[in-house]
């Protein structure tokens, strides 16, 4: 036995368990182009390429479709339309049968695929799809939520209604109420990777489909029904995406589908691949918002009553509309507490591409609504909405009151918002800067200065209960390395690596000794898509259950050969101590295969206590709540509603990091993309339905540049899980988007400034510089009017 590795035990360690720092396993290869994505991958002999023949119009029924010069044109194999498809002509994931592969017989929004274009080429097939001549009959198009009456005809899927109290009486009985309307706009994914899919076709019915795709699961079975085969003949394999966002969780299906079908048919290999263009006009984004809202309140700012009215721009199909439109209304609370709440969502049927998953799934737009009731509370009785926001948070963890039950009737038991809030308030030195920005306002006639500080809370969990489970699947070799496969995807936000430092933690191993390899269908069966921030809860705690049974079978192998009880097997840094001797995790393992001990496991994962009833609008719908704040500066200019974002400061909470230097990324990226939704990224359609936004010439993405000049971001060093999640870590993926409403209630707090914050702005977003001028004007207008 070994001493001196003996007494130094406590200290040593394997390199990547965890809880530390580990650099993304592929950063390296991002940075140098050495990371393979689907486009990089080299291609079957003969493979084939296709170009998609859009619609023209943003309504009517096709009259004629004229493909013969389309066929003849050089380089064009075949074209496919509806009539191709084998199977069912629907990719909707909703089960609405509303979303085609290939329109049918009408189109109804502007870029919709009306054929395929299979050519030898892909400039051969993009350019002949142009050579189609297509007579529509047009019909009338509503291309926007406005108005929002009748919305009852409108509605693409049922509305949730959530209540608790008696809402309109709190109202009606408040010393004081106000009511308004916000109107938030959309965003695209712009992720740098777009829309692409390769199929190969195999023997029989089989088909593998290489798939940039955040549910492989989901992208299986649609593209067995399209084909009209058993959803065993079809794999989806994804190495690595080049960010999704949202945008990949159904949005891919569609390209799939054509890419799996015209393999099939041509028995040749088929790449689909949107450019950027094709891709902003063809598919979906974050939903565009109406909410109306009224409160009622008392003079010092408690809030007593709330009545929300959440429309959504579904666009033309269902989609994932149902429930995002449900997920804003569980954050509609935000981090508060409302005695009584009335709350319904609307999603509205319009002639747009069909509005999909976005980072933070209706959350933030949700958590907007909130945040702009308390506004209108603090500037009606004259308080720093700071003030209002601690007045009406819901009780802390530690207290016992009634002030804890969410709108769908869920106990908050975690709450820590309290506890952020003011190390937040204190580190960003927020009292010191206001009464410095106060003074800066008051002696700049043209540049005025904002601040604000807006908290998170974040429900954590798929809504749709099945949805919360996850498998895995660890091999571990002869020679002691460790092969890991499990069901989510990897779109760089470094979920391979966090599951790979769970499985290394629990053989205490060295990371490097964890094989992190492809997602596929074909080794993971039945997953949930990479959303709702739920990757590393569900498929690390599947992958440590995969992990913990060849464990406990080395362990039982391992006390009978040595004659040893149970409990004297134990598990050191890349070696096992077997009573009072120490053998290399590498030889036992060898001698368990010698054994005959099965080294191989499927791992399962569901989560528990949540429950969720949709007609009643109660239930647990989320695991736990993960917590955070903001605190932004920002100056203006009054003369042309330009901004810069001076100074961010966040603190946020990811429990028990299994990696703090992906989670800080997470949240750093997270904040930049909701301010940049909140401001710069305006998508617009002119009046024939077409997406004149759709490049990054004309949408702005935020830049480097845009950055926060000074950017402070912080994680909670004392917070763990108030549930056993896996190493009481907390998901990071959606939460720290919505901290980009910290800038845009700076920026409203700028604006308000020239009225002397005595009218609340109602800032709409994205709070492009020109919004923010005419909101500066029509302050103007009402202070001089008042007059």
């Amino acid at each position: 036995m070994n001493k001196h590795a003996t007494s130094n035990l406590k200290a040593e360690k394997i390199t990547g368990g965890v809880a530390t720092d580990q650099r993304h396993d592929s950063a390296h290869k991002h940075v140098s182009g050495a990371a393979v994505y689907i486009d990089d991958m080299p291609e079957p002999a003969g493979t084939l390429h296709v170009g998609l023949g859009l619609s023209k119009v943003a309504h009517g029924t096709l009259k004629s479709v004229d493909i013969s010069a389309v066929r003849s044109a050089p380089g064009v194999v075949d074209v496919l339309t509806y009539a191709d498809v084998p199977g069912e002509n629907d990719v909707s994931p909703s089960g609405m049968h509303d979303d085609p592969v290939l329109a049918e017989g009408k189109v109804q929004f502007f870029g919709q695929p009306i054929f395929a274009v299979i050519a030898e080429t892909r400039d051969a097939a993009r350019r002949a799809a142009r050579l189609a001549k297509i007579e529509y009959e047009e019909l009338p198009a509503i291309l926007g939520i406005w108005p929002l009456d009748p919305v009852k005809d409108r509605l693409v899927t049922t509305p949730l209604t959530l209540r608790r109290g008696d809402a309109a009486a709190a109202i009606a009985a408040a010393p004081r109420r106000v009511k308004g309307r916000m109107k938030l706009g959309g965003q695209d994914h712009f992720y740098l990777e777009g829309q692409v899919s390769l199929a190969v076709p195999g023997e029989d019915d089989e088909v593998t489909v290489y798939c940039s795709t955040q549910g492989p699961s989901e992208t299986q079975h649609l593209v067995s029904h399209a084909l009209g085969v058993p959803s065993h003949a079809v794999t989806v394999e994804v190495r690595r995406m080049g960010g999704g966002f949202g945008g990949k969780e159904t949005q891919a299906n569609q390209c799939a589908a054509i890419a799996a079908i015209a393999a099939k048919k041509l028995k040749r290999a088929v790449k689909v691949r949107l450019d950027r263009d094709e891709d902003m006009t063809a598919t979906g984004k974050r939903h565009d918002f109406a909410i109306d809202y009224e409160v009622g309140f008392d003079d010092e700012g408690n809030i007593l009553g709330v009545d929300f009215m959440f429309a959504l721009n579904a666009g033309f199909s269902a989609d994932l509309s149902g429930p995002v439109g449900d997920r804003a209304l569980f954050h509609c609370d935000n981090a508060y507490f409302y005695p009584n709440v009335h709350a319904k969502s609307a999603p509205l049927y319009t002639n747009t591409v069909s509005n999909t998953a976005f980072r933070g799934f209706g959350g933030p737009q949700g958590m907007i609504g909130a945040e702009r009731v308390i506004d209108e509370v603090a500037f009606a009785v004259g308080k720093d909405p700071l003030e209002i926001r601690k007045l009406n948070f819901y009780d802390p963890m530690e207290a016992i009151g009634r002030r804890n039950v969410t709108p769908y009737h869920q106990k908050v038991e975690d709450n820590i918002i309290q506890r952020i809030v003011a190390e937040l308030e204190e580190s960003a030195n927020y009292a010191r800067r206001r009464r410095e920005i106060q003074a800066f306002n008051a002696n700049s006639r043209f540049i005025k200065r904002g601040l604000a500080l807006t908290p998170v809370k974040f429900g954590i969990s798929f809504t749709k209960t099945e949805s919360n489970q996850a498998g895995a699947l660890v091999h571990v070799y002869a020679d002691g390395s460790v092969h890991m496969n499990h069901g989510g995807t990897e779109m760089g936000q470094g979920l391979h690596l966090k599951v790979a430092q769970v499985v290394a933690e629990e053989f205490q191993i060295d990371l490097e000794r964890v094989k992190i390899t492809a997602t596929t269908t074909a080794k993971v069966p039945n997953t949930a898509p990479t959303a709702a921030s739920s990757g590393a809860d569900l498929n690390g705690m599947a992958a440590q259950n995969a992990a913990r049974q060849i464990r406990q079978r080395l362990t039982d192998f391992a006390a009978e050969r040595y004659q040893v009880p149970v409990d004297q097997v134990v598990f050191l840094p890349n070696r096992v101590r077997v009573g009072n001797q120490e053998v290399s995790f590498n030889d036992l393992v060898r001698q368990a295969y010698i054994a005959r001990v099965q080294l191989s496991a499927a791992g399962f994962y569901k989560t528990p206590k949540i429950h969720w009833d949709r007609g009643k609008g109660q239930g647990h719908a989320f695991y736990y709540y993960a917590y955070g704040a903001a605190c932004a500066e920002v100056s203006v200019d009054t003369l042309t509603g330009e901004y810069v974002v001076e100074r961010a400061d966040i603190l946020h909470d990811c429990g028990r990091s299994l990696n703090r230097a992906i989670d800080i990324g997470q949240v750093e990226g997270g904040f930049i993309q909701g301010m940049g939704w909140l401001t710069t990224e305006e998508l617009w359609w002119d009046d024939k339905g077409r997406l004149r936004t759709h490049a990054p010439s004309t949408y702005k993405i935020p830049l480097a540049s845009d950055r926060p000049k000074i950017f402070n971001v912080a994680l909670t060093d004392w917070s763990q899980a108030y549930e056993p999640t896996i190493h009481r870590s907390k998901a990071v993926g959606e939460p720290p988007l919505p901290h980009g409403m910290s800038v845009l209630h700076a920026l409203s707090d700028a604006v308000a400034s020239v009225a002397d914050h005595k009218i609340c702005p109602r800032l709409d977003a994205p709070a492009t510089p020109e919004r923010v001028l005419m909101a500066i004007e029509r302050l103007k207008k009402e202070v001089k009017s008042g007059a």
